[in-house]
């Protein structure tokens, strides 16, 4: 381009001191500089596209590196889930477990309640029975004893 200026310096200072100087020389060098101006544009369009390709292929990477770290995030969370469910059954099934034992050691403790009173209530009324059989045999033994009088 400065070459191009350069010689339309050169041409504007012949045309001013020259009378026979050709005008076309000029519109010659008009063309030069619009071909010269459009391959600027070409190039500058050509380094604009570029860039934009660059663009879009770090924004690719971007996203494709997105898109792992939330596969990697997902599939952690996945194992974090499945580790706290696994965990949550254990102790439910430990809960459930006790309880089961629990409920049982209780039945256990009422029948052996539940024997022990009834073994308690026959040895009171064993007891009894012997009381009055005694009384009733120092009675008979002892007709005087009966009546005080």
């Amino acid at each position: 381009m400065e070459a191009l200026l350069s010689q339309f310096t050169f041409l504007s200072d012949q045309a001013l001191q020259d009378k026979s100087f050709d005008p076309s020389t000029i519109e010659d060098l008009m063309k030069l500089f619009e071909i010269e101006a459009y391959n600027a544009w070409a190039a500058m369009e050509l380094e604009h596209q570029q860039d934009v390709e660059e663009a879009e292929i770090s924004l690719q990477q971007a996203e494709d590196y997105l898109d792992s770290v939330m596969e990697n995030a997902m599939d952690e969370f996945r194992r974090f889930e499945e580790e706290l469910e696994r965990m949550s059954k254990a102790e439910l099934d430990s809960l459930v477990k006790t309880a089961e034992t629990a409920r049982k050691m209780g039945n256990i403790m009422e029948k052996s309640a539940a024997i022990a009173a009834k073994k308690y209530i026959e040895a009171a009324v064993n007891s009894a029975t012997a009381s009055m059989k005694s009384a009733w045999k120092g009675l008979s033994s002892n007709p005087n004893k009966v009546h005080p009088s």
